[in-house]
This record gives C-alpha cells, structure tokens and sequence, in this order.
C-alpha cells in the first residue's frame, strides 16, 4: 500500500513528481512517482550518506546495468535512472499488485493452478535473466509483484553476471536481507529462498541453477504458505537448506506432477536441476489473454482495489515542470505547501 510522503522526503526527483511511499529500508527509500507525460513509476532513492561509498555506488550502478540488460515481460523493465546523483536514483515502471509475500499472508496459499501459471511466467523471466549472462540471487516472495495479467519479478539488486569471476562486498543494498559473513566469503542472499551453494558460500557455484532452486523454494511457499526448509533461526534455516530435505507435504495431494517438478527444482547438486526454460515447458498452463483469472477472486480484487487508488493519485493534480530555483528561495508545491530547500 503507498503511504503519504513525510515532510523530510523530497517531492521531485529528477521531472518525476513523489505521489507516495512504497516502502523504506536502511539505505533509501522506494517512492510511487509519475512522469511528466503521466506514466507512474517506483522510484528507488539511495540516501546520500551511502551513496558517498564508492564501492556502494558501484553496486547500484551494476544494479541498473543488470535490469536495463533483462527484456522480458515478467520481469520489472527501468524506465529511467541516475546513479551519478547526490541522490542516486531507479525508476521502473510501477505495478499495482501486492508482492506474493502480501498476497500468501492476506489470503493463505495459492490455488495449484495460480501456483503453475505463477511458475512458468516466472520461469521464462528467470530464462530471460540468464539469457543476458545474469544470476538474480535473490528470487523471494517479496521481490515477485503479482499483476493482472501475471507475476512481475523485481529487484536485481544482488544480480551478477555468472560467467565472470564472483567476489563480494559486505556492504548492503536497498532491498538485500541479507549479506553475512563466513570466513573468507559472503553469504548473499535471503535465507529460506536461496540455494545450497548460496547457504555455504560457494560463489564460483553460484551460476542459473541457484535461481532455480530459490524458485522451486518460492512456489512452494505460494502452494502451501510455508517455505520448504521452515523458518526460525538463521543458521537452522541454511543447515537445513544443505542437508535437509523439502518439506512439499501438502504438495502432492495437490499436484504431483507439480511435486516432482519442485523436487527436480530443490535438488542439491546444481547439475541435476532443470534450467528455467526447462521448467517453463515442463508447466502445462498458462495464463489466459486478459482478465485476472489466473488468481483467485480475493487478490483479483485486491490488485483491482489498489489500481484504482493509484489512479486517484496519478490523476489528483497534474504533472508540471519544477519552477528554476533561485539561492535562498524556498520551493512550493501547490497551494499553502512551502519545503525547504535541501
């Protein structure tokens, strides 16, 4: 849900007019923009304080190299950026679903068949990544928006092109949950959605099988409301993660051939997993053309409800071009509304 702008948040970035927030995390915040020609927009702003690390400022410019590099219908597309900025800055185009994380919490597991078409969209995304040399490393709940017409998969901010030599930094970007320190090297990733070489810090393992493992983890959760390897303790999770098995109990008696798909997807060895392009062609049902049919009726009207108060704001007031700014003179935003300059 978008939630008002607080005084200290900016109301322009860059000729995109701030309608709203979208979320916040340690190292900025994500905005609900619109363009000057009215399109609306998520807009992901880095607090000027991390932006000043240049090793942070690198990363956020792979961040948008590697988005900018995935063309795919289900996958978020930029629309805009400026990681040179006081304040760096991504624009993506906006999508008024709730994350798969809202959606299994608000209404408990998906149907089997929301849950294939959710996996064969998201596998030919997660194709697409791949296609473009990358490796998402975080395919979660959270970062797969769910849309009328299907999933979109967002946030390549841990992406990393898999043919080249992997070396990480500790340092955090908007969105990761998790960057934590083993010996020599990093833990990337977020813990129950990631895969075993992941878990053990094996990054010259890391390559497209380790997103699809995260995704056989994401729609296992989406069909049962649980992740396969439990919750709880972060060293438990991974533990289990390596050396445990699925929890899919549940799974089955929905779909088996669904089941062993996801087991194919949750295999230790990272030879023995499908590839998504595999997986795609190995999910028999695909979303219908049009309408909202794919989900059941309580997110239909879920996504309904939230497009439309998203429409209130784009259409609230229109779009004009900041006014030039004269040193010492204060910015007004509409009637009676004065900001200060920062």
């Amino acid at each position: 849900m978008t939630e008002p702008l607080l005084p200290s948040d900016p109301t322009w970035v860059a000729g995109h007019r701030l309608l709203g927030r979208l979320g916040a995390g340690g190292m900025g915040v994500v905005y609900l923009g619109r363009t000057p020609a009215g399109a609306l927009v998520a807009i992901k702003v880095i607090q000027a304080e991390y932006a000043a690390e240049p090793e942070f400022r690198a990363r956020f410019r792979r961040e948008i190299a590697a988005a900018r590099r995935v063309s795919s219908p289900w996958a978020v597309p930029v629309t805009d950026a400026d990681p040179d900025a006081a304040e760096p800055w991504l624009a993506t185009v906006f999508v008024p679903g709730p994350s798969l994380a809202e959606a299994v919490a608000a209404h408990g597991p998906l149907p089997v068949r929301s849950v294939r078409v959710l996996g064969k969209r998201l596998a030919r995304a997660l194709d697409a990544v791949h296609t473009a040399g990358l490796v998402h490393r975080d395919v979660k709940p959270c970062n797969v928006l769910l849309a009328v017409d299907g999933p979109r998969l967002i946030d390549f901010g841990i992406a990393r092109g898999w043919e080249s030599p992997r070396t990480e930094s500790a340092g955090p970007v908007l969105g990761t949950p998790l960057t934590s320190m083993t010996s020599n090297d990093v833990i990337v990733g977020t813990p129950g959605f990631l895969a075993p070489e992941q878990a053990e810090a094996r990054a010259t393992e890391v390559g497209p099988a380790s997103d699809v493992f995260a995704l056989g983890c994401l729609l296992a959760y989406a069909a049962t409301g649980r992740p396969p390897f439990g919750t709880g303790g972060v060293d438990g999770v991974l533990y289990r993660t390596v050396h445990g098995a699925a929890d899919l109990q549940g799974v089955d008696a929905l779909d088996g051939h669904l089941a062993d798909l996801l087991r194919d997807c949750l295999t230790k060895d990272p030879a023995r997993r499908p590839t998504a392009r595999r997986l795609d062609k190995a999910l028999p049902e695909d979303a219908p053309r049009g309408g909202a049919s794919w989900l059941p009726e309580p997110l239909a009207r879920m996504i309904a409800e939230r497009a439309a108060e998203t429409a209130a704001s784009r259409d609230a007031d229109p779009t004009v071009p900041e006014e030039p700014l004269r040193p010492g003179r204060p910015r007004r935003h509409g009637a009676g509304q004065v900001d200060p300059i920062r």
